[in-house]
């Protein structure tokens, strides 16, 4: 038989995930804060030091807020797991009657269900109970490292644009030059995003350039306003 084996989307679920939500937030994040700063008539130096603050800060918070939030689901896991084990060593055959349950509830007939079941767990029964029970696999567990220091890596470079258009734009032209460039690597992001997930990649655009069109307006006028006032 010809050894044959399918890639599917959600695979990348894990490190994707946590990569364009790094990515997306350091472009948007830092954009709205030069923008916010630049429209108080601040100087290249500080809004390159507001950026570079935003940059670090906003990695940080990243990478601990990510591990800190897979981290409990992978206590969770864990403690699923543990309970199922136990339950296993108690009442296996109770168990072996859920797991049953379950297959026929997908449609299998209650004979063949009660055969795949004594099947898999023969073969690996904690393993079945995690899959088919608690919903548990390994293309979905929680790594908490790995979502880490993607979020955290991935939100610095999307935050070094922002500060690279700093550098590149005249004075009189950092918003419309931070702005515009900003939206369009949100745009070329979430179309990118959508593509790798097998979503529709005008959707994914769309999306991401709005919502940074509209954070970037709403700090532009506040800094703007504050501007006037200090």
């Amino acid at each position: 038989m010809k050894n044959h084996q399918e890639r599917h989307f959600s695979e990348r679920i894990g490190w994707l995930r946590a990569a364009v939500l790094g990515a997306n937030d350091g472009i948007l994040s830092t954009a709205s804060l030069v923008v916010g700063v630049a429209a108080a008539s601040v100087a290249r130096g500080d809004l390159i030091i507001a950026g570079l603050a935003g940059l670090v800060a906003g990695a940080m918070s990243m990478a601990a807020g990510e591990y800190v939030s897979v981290s409990s689901q992978a206590d969770t896991e864990k403690a699923d797991l543990a309970r199922e084990r136990q339950e296993l060593e108690v009442d296996v055959e109770h168990e072996r009657e859920e797991l049953a349950s379950i297959y026929i509830q997908r449609g299998l007939e209650p004979s063949l269900a009660m055969q795949v079941a004594n099947q898999l767990m023969a073969h690996d029964a904690l393993s079945a109970h995690a899959r088919d029970e608690l919903g548990i696999t390994e293309i979905h567990v929680a790594r908490p490292v790995q979502a880490a220091l993607a979020s955290a890596s991935t939100f610095a470079v999307g935050a070094s644009l922002p500060l690279l258009l700093i550098l590149l734009s005249p004075g009189k032209l950092i918003i419309p030059v931070v702005a515009g460039g900003s939206l369009l690597s949100l745009a070329l992001l979430g179309g990118f995003a959508a593509q790798a997930g097998g979503a529709k990649v005008l959707v994914g655009v769309v999306r991401v350039t709005m919502l940074g069109a509209i954070a970037m307006a709403v700090t532009a006028v506040i800094g703007s306003l504050f501007g006037s006032i200090l």
